[in-house]
């Protein structure tokens, strides 16, 4: 079974959200480059953010993480686009015969949105998880042992598409093959804790051995 992360992996959500993370606590008095957004809030989630945010100086209002989920929202449904190439790897996955889901650090809510946007909803349909259906967010291997378990598939029978360290880390400590997609990841950070990196959606194909002959992960 093939377990996709779901921001930066399947949808292109992350510049957009970024973005418009940066404005927002910048307005609050804390100013962060791309890069420190990168580093240390991507993969993880945005309560981790809104606490992270205050001991660094930002002045969050007591609502502050429902407001921008409410905002992030708004422009997602907007702005987000699907991965290049993520449609084909879907289809020779179907192809062969092998399952696939998406675990995500991030609400039902926002992949609801952003998988919705991309066409993806009805394909992922009953295997859509969230950190809301497990006790403990990425990079605990929660998520990805509650996907495998829902498929009846053993976790060595799985491999894991990550984009972020955090979720890396997940799918390792699930004892799952981990692969990290690095289009917008310094492959410095990725590269010790994967099994091996691609930054082309259209590589991931050949690294999990599909073929006309091979009908199984391997």
């Amino acid at each position: 079974m093939v377990l996709f992360d779901c921001d930066g992996v399947l949808v292109d959500s992350e510049p957009v959200t970024n973005r418009l993370l940066q404005a927002n606590l910048a307005a609050r008095g804390l100013d962060v480059s791309h890069e420190q957004i990168i580093t240390l809030f991507v993969g993880g989630t945005i309560l981790g953010v809104s606490t992270q945010a205050a001991k660094m100086g930002a002045t969050l209002e007591p609502n502050w993480v429902d407001r921008f989920y409410a905002q992030m929202f708004e422009t997602l449904a907007r702005d987000v686009t699907l991965i290049p190439g993520v449609l084909d790897v879907l289809d020779e996955l179907d192809t062969a015969g092998i399952p696939y889901a998406v675990c995500s650090n991030g609400p039902h809510a926002k992949m609801n949105i952003t998988l919705n946007a991309c066409g993806l909803k009805e394909r992922f349909s009953g295997r859509i998880y969230s950190r809301e259906d497990v006790t403990t967010p990425k990079p605990a291997p929660d998520v990805y042992l509650h996907a495998a378990a829902q498929a009846g598939i053993a976790p060595h029978r799985c491999v894991v598409v990550e984009d972020s360290p955090s979720g890396a880390k997940a799918g390792i400590a699930a004892g799952m093959a981990t692969l990290g997609f690095v289009r917008e990841t310094d492959p410095g950070r990725m590269a010790p804790i994967c099994d091996a990196l691609f930054d082309d959606m259209g590589q991931l194909p050949t690294l999990l051995k599909l073929s006309a002959q091979a009908r199984a992960l391997t």
